[in-house]
């Protein structure tokens, strides 16, 4: 952005204070992030956003779902007398015309946050941050389960597995790339257990199985911690939309509880962690059971089972059709993920029976 870029969209919102400085923040992949800094102790700093609307299309329901959801959890923890509410919720600045973001002449989205000062992101998962992002998220649902108002999915079908595996078929019958020989046995892996994984759209339908409001990026970088190290509120609201509680529980189990990189060539080092995935769970139900189904409880083993698998059959979608969707670095780089991953699925199934035992004893 050019200098007069910046004070043009700045100027679009009401903020309080003269701006001093705007430097680039954080290593979000999606998003563009500045700090926006203004010249006194009395007025806040604020976070600019540019939105990456090439993937999320819809601006309006983007911001309407997060204008949503940080009202309503702002009026919880009021109701139960919380102290630093502004510290435990994110608050939107609003634009002239009292909207939470700005369109500007290039089609470009933009929008704005008071900056939370004294806080802090982690980066490491050991127990006691997996035990904190259990409880965080659990906490998240938990305060959410009554909004009032209907959410839309601001990235359609994401973790839908049954659209997961109609990809894959798809990318296997076309053979874009010539490269189907020498994964076949991974698809014929990943079709043995296909209909198992694929259960939770069927229950749903059957109206066995709800759908709740998720953040569906359950990251240990997507909390803000004091700087005591105690969890203040989640961030990274865009993808929170109605999915199934498995794409919370699931989704950190993958990447937290996997003793390697997703992307790791040498399959001794990938593994499920039994330490982190007991204590993110005992975090997890901590604020959670008040209102899980039993269904939902007995399938959480299936959900730390469903994500590396789901994950793996993205992986080689994209490595069938020639690697047009994630970045690379070199030409395996989609089968590395795609083995890396299936080892993983198969770790953590050997898991299940110790899965199932310990959520049976917190239960």
């Amino acid at each position: 952005m050019t200098p007069s870029d910046t004070a043009n969209i700045l100027a679009q919102f009401k903020i309080a204070g003269t701006v001093m400085e705007v430097k680039p923040i954080g290593n979000g992949l999606i998003n563009d992030t500045f700090r926006v800094t203004t010249e006194s102790d009395e007025t806040p700093d604020y976070v600019l956003q540019r939105i990456n609307n090439a993937i999320f299309q819809d601006v309006d329901l983007l911001q309407h779902n997060i204008e949503v959801v940080t009202a309503h959890i702002r009026h919880k923890l009021e109701a139960c007398g919380a102290t630093d509410i502004n510290r435990r919720v994110l608050e939107f600045v609003k634009t002239s015309d009292g909207k939470t973001y700005y369109r500007d002449t290039n089609d470009q989205y933009w929008r704005m946050m008071v900056f939370i000062a004294d806080s802090v992101t982690r980066e490491d998962v050991t127990p006691d941050s997996a035990y904190d992002c259990g409880k965080a998220f659990g906490n998240f649902e938990k305060m959410l389960v009554d909004v009032p108002q209907q959410l839309g999915e601001t990235i359609p079908d994401f973790h839908n597995m049954e659209l997961r595996m109609r990809q894959l078929r798809e990318s296997v019958e076309r053979n874009a790339s010539g490269r189907l020989g020498e994964v076949a046995d991974v698809v014929v892996e990943l079709e043995r257990d296909a209909d198992e994984m694929c259960q939770a759209e069927r229950l749903h339908r059957n109206g066995q199985l709800p759908k709740r409001i998720c953040h569906c990026d359950t990251k240990v970088n997507n909390m803000l911690f004091d700087q005591k190290g105690q969890v203040l509120c989640v961030i990274d609201l865009d993808t929170v939309m109605p999915s199934f509680v498995f794409s919370d529980y699931g989704d950190f189990l993958r990447t937290g509880a996997n003793f390697t990189a997703e992307d790791d060539p040498d399959l001794s080092h990938v593994g499920f962690n039994e330490d982190i995935f007991k204590a993110f769970t005992k975090g997890y139900f901590e604020s959670a059971r008040a209102f899980l189904t039993p269904l939902e409880v007995e399938l959480l083993p299936y959900a730390v089972a469903l994500f590396p698998f789901m994950q793996c059959a993205r992986f080689l979608t994209d490595y069938l059709n020639g690697d047009i969707y994630y970045k690379i670095k070199y030409p395996t780089h989609n089968l590395d993920r795609t083995r890396n991953q299936l080892a993983l699925y198969r770790d953590v199934r050997r898991h299940d029976t110790m899965m199932a035992d310990f959520i049976k004893s917190l239960v």
